[in-house]
């Protein structure tokens, strides 16, 4: 319905900067089955002037039938595409973790026994999403700290467990990864695991708060909950089996 049909669009395009959502804009009209009349603003001053005619504070800015819909965000919705909210909660960084932590373990085991669903695979799942997990929170630990101390009862009494807590993650994951330092590994992941699922436990279930979780680090928009509490089952759970099931007797 929209072959022959063309759209202006107008976008930064200069020698040290594209402007990425232009780019954006027009894939979304071609795509969409528009012929873009694609013009280009190359300098600041041209940037500038062009919004002071449109009245407009950003570019791109597209153009249909002689009406301006707006910016990369207006032209999805007009095209009814859906919008992304920043402030929106979502599970998808946790799962999106979980979910390649699971596939490297499959691919580790498949390389090292020719099997995917062995105990082993199953022990580098939990290990690697320990890993990742604690890169996310790594990344920047002081907005960590700051989020993590909304909700963990021992951050709360004890500040500095909130700057140790990824550091600790980290090494516990490490380690279980190599199956070494059990003793060291084991009473870490205890620990911090056991505080960590009693305190989301308590702000979830007990206190009914709707808050949002430190898991995938300070900028998390991931919800306090039940996936949130799965980190610190699984980092529990790792430890007891290795205390159940010595190195040596692993197939």
């Amino acid at each position: 319905m929209t072959a022959s049909r063309t759209a202006t669009l107008y976008r930064m395009v200069m020698d040290k900067h594209v402007c990425p959502y232009g780019l954006k804009s027009k894939y979304l009209l071609e795509s969409s089955g528009y012929a873009v009349d694609d013009r280009w603003l190359t300098t600041r001053e041209a940037t500038d002037t062009f919004k002071a005619e449109h009245g407009v504070e950003t570019t791109p800015q597209t153009f249909i039938d002689g009406k301006r819909i707006g910016g990369h965000d207006d032209l999805r919705r007009h095209l009814g595409k859906p919008v992304r909210n920043p402030d929106a909660v979502s599970y998808r960084p946790v799962i999106a973790i979980f979910a390649i932590a699971a596939l490297m373990a499959l691919a580790g085991s498949w390389a090292t026994t020719g099997a995917l669903l062995t105990v082993r695979s199953g022990e580098w799942f939990i290990a690697i999403s320990m890993c990742v997990l604690a890169i996310q929170k790594l990344q920047d630990v002081e907005s960590f700290a700051t989020m993590f101390l909304g909700y963990d009862l021992l951050a709360r009494r004890w500040l500095p467990y909130a700057y140790i807590y990824p550091f600790a993650e980290g090494l516990a994951g490490v380690l279980m990864l190599a199956r070494a330092l059990d003793w060291l590994s084991i009473p870490v992941a205890l620990f911090i695991g056991g505080i960590g699922a009693a305190s989301v436990f308590y702000a979830v279930y007990v206190q009914k708060r709707e808050i949002k979780c430190a898991c995938v680090g300070g900028d998390s928009r991931v919800p306090l909950g039940v996936i949130s509490l799965t980190e610190n089952v699984m980092m529990v759970a790792m430890a007891l089996w290795m205390l159940l099931e010595p190195m040596g007797e692993m197939p």
